[in-house]
């Protein structure tokens, strides 16, 4: 791959120190970041040099998906989560097959990098086909295969082994995890032998966890204890544990969860909309705990755009705590790109720094929402607070353009368009 040189008015890094070069230049060499620092301190060079203008920042990094959802976007609006999944989800995914989730990823691809949304956490079914897509498209990918009480069976951990030896990859753009849905649905014993099956290969372990105050009430009632209490007491949490959700935690399952060194996947839109409760990730931040941000599925949220999530993850923790100061523009922003792609387990992605992923954004600074921007804070804050995908204009992944002056390069989305819409009506048959 070319070495390529890019300038821009901002570049936001999202680094640990929040660094923020305005102007600034970055150098991309076979798809990582080489060089990045203010405009004139940088090295005279003969590589091809690109004066973009704008903002550029790290692509977006969604903790928590089920994109294939985008074949039943819309589906039960107005249930809660328990009735949704087993009235309006599970019938119509039950009748899915490879095909229907190739296609409904590669359109949920399409609407994220739109977004700027870069890499993706995915836990579903039909894993093979969202490999396939994911390659397609060139997307990076955590792979987290569903697993489900009425799929679960003896073989299952052969065939999430012989997947993970296929398409595991550190050094490129798909790793693998595992995605057992829930203790509710698996029960505890499930739980238990595939907790420690992720720990033998070390995988990611991807579990819903208190989503909603009644979820797991029959497993509580049984324990005596909180959902948290007994994942901890049974050795469910240890290891690389990503938990979604975790709006109905006390402060004691946040001890419990930072203990265990345990990654929560915020999804505000999706709590609201299903009616299941505000996350206390503002007492979650003050215990430590790495928090990234998830849109969930889109037929829950009901959209992949993660910068919805970025500014309502901010304002719900302002307004549940009744304190303006909390949640900056920098912190959201690491929320959604650094801590995100530290909470599913990836290394050096998520940050523009020398040796990292060359995953990144261009922003159009020239609209209304950005004027007047008298300094780097008031940028911040014009990003979070006014923000949306309609100002991405170009995307990168490990180097390679994915949007190019905002049309899609690796998708073709007016074909993903219609296999999804013709797909849809078959799955909403009764």
């Amino acid at each position: 791959m070319q070495s390529q040189r890019y300038i821009a008015d901002t570049i936001v890094t999202c680094d640990a120190n929040n660094s923020v070069y305005a102007p600034g230049v970055i150098d991309i060499e076979d798809g990582k970041i080489v060089w990045v620092g203010t405009l004139g301190s940088e090295e005279e060079t003969d590589i091809q040099t690109h004066k973009i203008g704008g903002l550029l920042m790290p692509g977006l990094v969604n903790a928590h998906c089920h994109t294939p959802m985008t074949l039943v976007r819309g589906a039960g609006d107005g249930l809660p989560l328990g009735r949704w999944l087993t009235e309006a989800m599970w019938p119509r995914e039950g009748k899915m097959n490879e095909e229907d989730a190739y296609w409904g990823m590669t359109l949920g691809s399409a609407e994220m990098f739109r977004a700027g949304v870069t890499t993706s956490c995915e836990m579903y079914l039909f894993e093979e086909a969202l490999v396939e897509a994911a390659n397609s498209s060139e997307a990076r990918l955590v792979m987290t295969p569903g697993v489900f009480k009425s799929s679960y069976s003896e073989s299952s951990l052969q065939n999430f082994t012989d997947f993970y030896n296929r398409h595991h990859d550190p050094e490129g753009k798909i790793t693998v995890g595992i995605g057992p849905h829930s203790a509710y649905d698996l029960g505890i014993p499930a739980c238990i032998e595939l907790a420690e099956f992720a720990r033998s290969l070390d995988l990611l372990f991807h579990i819903h966890l208190a989503e909603t105050r009644e979820e797991s009430s029959r497993i509580e009632s049984e324990y005596g204890k909180s959902i948290v209490e007994i994942l901890s007491d049974n050795g469910i949490l240890e290891g690389n544990v990503l938990a979604a959700h975790c709006v109905w935690v006390n402060d004691n399952d946040i001890s419990l969860l930072v203990d265990s060194n345990v990654s929560v996947a915020h999804c505000p839109v999706s709590n609201m909309k299903l009616g299941s409760g505000i996350a206390p990730i503002e007492k979650m931040l003050e215990k430590g705990l790495t928090i990234g941000l998830g849109t969930d599925g889109p037929a829950s949220n009901d959209t992949l755009d993660l910068w919805e999530e970025v500014k309502i993850a901010a304002l719900l923790a302002r307004v549940n705590s009744l304190d303006a100061t909390l949640i900056t523009p920098s912190e959201v922003l690491g929320m959604a790109t650094r801590k995100s792609a530290e909470a599913i387990g990836l290394d050096r992605v998520g940050s523009l720094e020398i040796g990292w992923e060359a995953d990144m954004i261009r922003i159009d600074t020239h609209y209304s929402t950005f004027t007047p921007s008298t300094d780097l804070d008031e940028t911040l804050a014009h990003l979070v607070w006014s923000g949306s995908n309609r100002e991405v204009t170009d995307v990168w992944v490990a180097g390679s353009k994915v949007l190019s002056e905002g049309d899609l390069v690796t998708i073709d989305e007016e074909r993903a368009l219609r296999e999804v819409k013709e797909r849809a009506f078959r799955l909403a048959e009764v």
